[in-house]
């Protein structure tokens, strides 16, 4: 395989992977397996949540890729690699950013940034299984960029 088909496939399963999350955290979290996802929807005392299991599949899926075609480099391989870019860059806009799991990274002066942490917080806003909305990862409804323009003009 090419590097440029390489990256082309990375490249398109990464972005392939914002409607996967979508798909999946609207028909699935918020649906049959909501049992596991409630955890993340309610505040509790503990640093981690049955929703954390969620990783367990898609590193799993990843990693099955990647090692099935390490030898040969083939598209599963770059398929495997787009997907652990997108848990890796999920990881650190999800989990570091909008909730703060690690301290590290606490204020950004980013729009998008802004935008995404509002949309984030009105997905929050219920603790239900129905009555979220945003169930992106990466892709901000443009309503939220109004917002954070907005929010910076006013402050």
């Amino acid at each position: 395989m090419t590097p440029l088909a390489a990256a082309a496939v990375t490249t398109a399963t990464f972005l392939g992977m914002e409607f996967v999350a979508w798909f999946m955290h609207k028909y699935v979290l918020h649906g049959a397996l909501w049992f596991l996802h409630r955890s993340h929807h309610v505040r509790h005392p503990h640093r981690f949540e049955r929703n954390d299991l969620f990783f367990l599949f898609y590193g799993s899926l990843s990693m099955g890729f990647i090692m099935y075609s390490s030898e040969t480099k083939d598209w599963p391989f770059w398929v495997g690699i787009g997907i652990a870019a997108y848990g890796t860059v999920y990881f650190f806009v999800h989990d570091v950013l909008i909730h703060g799991r690690l301290r590290f990274w606490r204020k950004s002066r980013s729009e998008y940034l802004r935008a995404l942490n509002m949309a984030h917080k009105m997905h929050h806003k219920t603790s239900a299984r129905d009555g979220s909305e945003e169930f992106g990862m990466l892709w901000v409804s443009p309503k939220y960029f109004a917002l954070a323009r907005r929010k910076k003009i006013n402050n």
